[in-house]
């Protein structure tokens, strides 16, 4: 079976169709680079010695936001809240969606299959980003970042579980399409199938490993299976 049949086969066995932001819809950080963001919610930590020489050492503002509730509850909501005035910020300085993108969500809509965006970035960059770009009405359900809870962000499955009961399916019958090992680990612990969106070089290799269901490097791939899935 070749990755273009794999590709078919998942997407017209999927109701619904679950994106994840960064990558598959929106490049978030292109205009306002991670590391500064990572940088400037690191210095938030500078009273608490040890968490804040462990947010130096990553680039990832997400995982700041991981390490600062690690040190307390206080100190993880301030960071979370900062990194949200980041990602809204982020989002209006990243420039228009993902090639493919939007082909793929009204290829989606127009096949019958609902649409959620599933995300560790926050609900209210995601939101901002939507109504930027007009895209609100292929996309049913927004699930962000869960806050004050970075423990349940996927890896774990918890957004994906949520995203399948607001939608009212089960997760079993829903497909992910996102570009990191935490979406297809997320993805396999759910139930759920999932496409890795290998936009990067080597991360096919990783999805291969990781036993994605599919496998591609282009939205608009899935935007034409889905019109002949």
């Amino acid at each position: 079976m070749t990755h273009d049949d794999q590709l078919l086969m998942v997407l017209a066995n999927a109701r619904v169709i679950f994106f994840d932001f960064d990558g598959p819809v929106c490049d978030v950080f292109a205009g306002l680079p991670a590391p500064q963001v990572a940088k400037q919610l690191s210095a938030l930590l500078a009273s608490h010695a040890p968490a804040a020489a462990k947010a130096h050492e990553t680039d990832d503002p997400i995982e700041v936001v991981r390490i600062a509730y690690e040190a307390s509850p206080e100190l993880g909501q301030e960071v979370e809240q900062a990194l949200t005035a980041a990602e809204v910020e982020a989002v209006a300085a990243a420039g228009p969606p993902t090639p493919g993108a939007v082909e793929a969500l009204q290829a989606a809509n127009s096949s019958g299959k609902a649409v959620a965006i599933v995300s560790n970035n926050s609900a209210e960059c995601v939101q901002h980003f939507i109504e930027a770009h007009g895209l609100g009405d292929y996309i049913v359900k927004v699930i962000g970042r869960p806050a004050g809870q970075p423990h349940l962000m996927k890896p774990n499955p918890f957004p994906l579980i949520t995203a399948a009961e607001l939608m009212h399916t089960d997760v079993t019958n829903c497909t992910l399409i996102g570009d990191s090992l935490t979406d297809i680990q997320a993805a396999h612990a759910a139930g759920a199938t999932v496409i890795g969106y290998a936009n990067k070089p080597r991360k096919a290799e990783l999805f291969v490993e990781a036993q994605a269901d599919a496998i591609t490097d282009d939205m608009q791939t899935i935007a034409h299976a889905l019109t002949v899935a």
